[in-house]
């Protein structure tokens, strides 16, 4: 999976970085198209064949939609974590990592987001992590609000701390480390304790207290991961498979 760093960088691959730094030049938004192809081809000097597959590249990567037919062509999109779950996936799976590793980079991670959540999250924020709370105890008996809740709650402080890294990171290790595709279930008392744990993690992060933000996530990791080792023992040692994930 490791690249040879002796090896030259093809030309399809230098060719789509100068459309990336292009894009970023002329300050594109979201929806913006881009140049016509024979424009494309005169600026990068290179053939159709090439340029198309710079294009593939950026469409896979999430930097760009390539639209069919007349009047369509490449348009700029944003980016998110989907392209980054499916490398990590690839990587670990080649690493023969099981699911476990996911929860210890949790374990690590996301007390420290939420530590810089209680020293920078937004009001806005904070209000959805409020949002989060309410809803999930609100549909405790509805376990599909209940993960969709405990997804956006985590989403909420990773993009809350104020380090892009950190939102993108968790968006992807949540899009690998999905129980209920893994096989982790959730019964209502394990709802109730993982909705005491937000509630707990969202007071302190109001509260503006970094220490105890990271106390009650790394509390709240650890009662999951307790959890799984008690009960799905055998699906944090599963392996981690692209498409399983």
């Amino acid at each position: 999976m490791s690249t040879n760093p002796l090896r030259p960088m093809k030309t399809a691959m230098l060719v789509a970085q100068r459309i990336v730094a292009d894009i970023n030049d002329r300050g594109n938004l979201v929806g913006d198209r881009l140049p016509p192809e024979r424009l494309m081809l005169e600026k990068y000097d290179v053939g159709r064949g090439t340029l198309r597959e710079s294009l593939r590249f950026l469409e896979l990567q999430g930097v760009i939609t390539l639209k069919p037919g007349p009047g369509g062509g490449p348009v700029v999109v944003h980016p998110d974590a989907t392209s980054l779950a499916t490398s990590l996936t690839l990587l670990l799976q080649f690493s023969n990592a099981p699911f476990r590793t996911i929860a210890e980079a949790r374990l690590g991670l996301e007390p420290m987001m939420s530590q810089l959540c209680a020293e920078r999250m937004t009001d806005d924020d904070v209000a959805s992590l409020k949002d989060s709370v309410d809803t999930m105890h609100a549909n405790l008996d509805n376990q599909s609000i209940f993960l969709e809740e405990n997804k956006r709650f985590h989403d909420v402080i990773a993009h809350g701390s104020g380090n892009a890294m950190f939102g993108y990171l968790v968006d992807a290790l949540l899009g690998i480390l999905d129980g209920s595709a893994i096989g982790i279930e959730y019964p209502e008392y394990r709802r109730e304790a993982v909705h005491e744990a937000h509630l707990q993690i969202y007071k302190a992060i109001e509260s503006k207290d970094p220490a105890a933000a990271a106390a009650s996530m790394h509390e709240h990791i650890r009662q999951y991961m307790r959890y799984a080792e008690k009960k799905f023992p055998e699906v944090l040692d599963a392996p981690i498979v692209w498409g399983q994930a």
